[in-house]
């Protein structure tokens, strides 16, 4: 039987410049072993859900349970089991892959002969094993985001949060990020991804979220959810239905 790893519960926040609240009475659940599509235009309010989700920032109300245990209660517990790959490259460019990696294993509180063992597993998996001695400002942008993904998942996390992930990389970066991410699902990892790219979403999530000026429009597996706006073919087409056409900056 599943249970809800993330469970969120009609969650607001405003922040104080603003006229408008970033998230409105969001309620959302993520069962185990899935990967979530959370998805919405700029300004959407994808960044403060998440961040409230990390523990980082403080909703004005609402319920955040993560693995069943209350975030504002056990934050620091909670965020020793989650992995998060921000969309801004979180690196140190004067410093090798290896020495990178080591650092953040260290920082999780990995000992000595895991860490490297976990390193060099992930390094061969993401073609970047023969650059493991080469600085991190050498590295393309495929480079630094396979190996920003990495560093989220050395201490094993049960729950990964990757914002954008394969933002400004090639084709060949892409399908192997997307394909080890399919495989981490199967090994029961649960998933919240963030993207612009609705083809990727569509081709990885197994459940989505649509939000929009703060609000959850539509929220469930990815075939319910589709399934409830025949009128629409793909993801893409739900989105823009949802979201409207206006752009945003």
């Amino acid at each position: 039987m599943t249970y809800s790893v993330v469970h969120l519960e009609h969650l607001t926040k405003q922040y104080s410049n603003s006229s408008t609240p970033a998230v409105l009475d969001v309620s959302i659940d993520i069962p185990e072993g899935a990967v979530f599509g959370l998805l919405g235009p700029n300004g959407a309010g994808k960044s403060t859900t998440v961040m409230i989700l990390c523990g980082l920032l403080r909703p004005d109300s609402g319920k955040v349970y993560v693995m069943e245990k209350n975030m504002l209660e056990h934050g620091t517990a909670i965020r020793k089991k989650i992995g998060v790959a921000p969309q801004e490259i979180a690196l140190f460019p004067s410093l090798t892959a290896y020495e990178n990696l080591f650092y953040f294993g260290r920082m999780y509180g990995l000992n000595a002969s895991f860490i490297r063992k976990q390193i060099e597993q992930y390094l061969d998996i993401f073609g970047l094993a023969v650059k493991s001695k080469k600085l991190v400002n050498t590295f393309s942008g495929g480079m630094k985001r396979r190996l920003n993904l990495i560093a989220a998942l050395l201490h094993q996390p049960k729950l990964v949060i990757l914002d954008e992930p394969t933002a400004g990389v090639d084709v060949q970066s892409r399908n192997l990020i997307l394909d080890f991410l399919s495989d981490l699902r199967s090994q029961g990892t649960t998933i919240i991804y963030s993207s612009h790219v609705l083809e990727e979403a569509e081709r990885l999530c197994s459940h989505v979220g649509i939000i929009n000026e703060g609000k959850l429009m539509s929220a469930g597996t990815l075939s319910a959810v589709m399934g409830k706006h025949p009128d629409c073919q793909n993801l893409e087409q739900l989105f823009l239905k949802l979201t409207g056409k206006n752009i945003r900056d």
